[in-house]
Parts: structure tokens; C-alpha cells; sequence
């Protein structure tokens, strides 16, 4: 069942709404997520500095220089959603870590997180932030909007990347297949 939502990206605006979303929501689901943030995909330094207040305080800075970016879901003034997209180039660990096609291309975006409150599940909140960020990035000069699921994942933690067949319905295609999660991708612009 489809609720009415309003989306939001993150911004210096919206950073409270977006902590007082993990901290209230996700962080008693996942207790071992308390740290992140969703700062992992830009995080690469030592594991001795990975912990909640340095995230947590990094993720202020990066928004404040428009390097972290993403969108809320709202209902009733509540967030109820969040995804993480953004140019591919601005995720550090995902650019050192994965496999990537055409790995220097700065007109990709890649969605590395969607997480959806509990109550809020299979009522359409991360179909609806997937029209949002597909309608905005329509005009933008980027030509692919591209993501990784996992393979074979059904639980709703292993599915923090978005499940395949969200991606499929939205006209995404599988480009390519790693071990444990597909490469999706989107085409933004006419004749690529």
C-alpha cells in the first residue's frame, strides 16, 4: 500500500531530520550500524578511526561542502527513508574497492545505500525516492545512474544497496555480475 510522501535531499536543512533518522530508527534494528552514518562508501582510513562521533562529525563536514549527498522520505514531517547517491567519484571506498567499468568516468552516479523504516516497508518509499533521484539526475550531465544489489540477499539488512528487482522495474539493466552483487545501470541520456 502507496503512501503519500515528500523527498528531500540532504542538505545543511535537512542534516538534523537525517541523524535523528539513524539515531532514532536504524540504530535499534542495527546496533553494530550505530557508527556509520552512511559514511562508509566515503570512509578509507584506519578502522582505529572509524567510530561514531568521527563519522558522525565528518558526515556534517561533507554535507557542508555538498560532497555527501542523497535523499530523504518523508511522511508526516517523519523521515521514513533515506538513499545514498551520488557521482561515483565522491565514494573513496567504493572507487578503491570494487571492480568498476570505466572507472574514471565522472558522468556516473552510483546508489550505495537505501534504508527504509521498519513500518514503512513495501509501502513504496524506495520506489519513490528511486523516481526522484531518476527525474532529478535527468538533468544533470550525467549519462548513467548505476548500483549494486546483492545476489541471492532477502533479509532486509542485506539488502541496504536496494533489492535487484526495485532497479528492474525502474528500467535498470544488469552490466555486469561480480560474486556477491550485480553492477545495475541506467541510462540517462539518448544514444549512449
Amino acid at each position: 500500500m502507496s503512501i503519500d510522501l515528500v523527498i528531500r535531499q540532504l542538505s545543511e536543512e535537512t542534516l538534523e531530520d537525517f541523524f535523528a533518522f539513524f539515531e532514532s530508527v536504524e540504530f535499534k534494528e542495527h546496533p553494530h550500524w550505530s557508527v556509520c552514518y552512511c559514511y562508509s562508501f566515503h570512509f578509507t582510513g584506519p578502522a582505529a578511526q572509524w567510530n561514531r562521533e568521527n563519522n558522525r562529525s565528518a558526515v556534517r563536514r561533507l554535507v557542508s561542502l555538498n560532497q555527501m549527498k542523497g535523499y530523504l522520505a518523508y511522511h508526516q514531517g517523519t523521515p521514513v527513508g533515506w538513499c545514498n547517491v551520488n557521482n561515483r567519484l565522491n565514494y573513496q571506498r567504493l572507487v578503491k574497492l570494487h571492480e568498476l567499468m570505466e572507472p574514471q568516468n565522472n558522468r556516473t552516479c552510483s546508489i550505495v545505500c537505501f534504508l527504509v523504516h521498519p513500518g514503512y516497508r513495501r509501502r513504496g518509499v524506495s520506489g519513490k525516492l528511486l523516481d526522484q533521484i531518476i527525474q532529478d539526475y535527468r538533468s544533470l550531465d550525467i549519462d548513467w545512474i548505476e548500483a549494486y544489489p546483492g545476489k541471492g540477499v532477502r533479509t532486509c539488512e542485506g539488502l541496504y544497496k536496494g533489492p535487484l528487482d526495485l532497479y528492474l522495474r525502474y528500467g535498470f539493466e544488469i552490466a555486469a555480475e561480480q560474486e556477491d552483487h550485480y553492477v545495475v545501470r541506467k541510462c540517462m541520456r539518448k544514444g549512449l
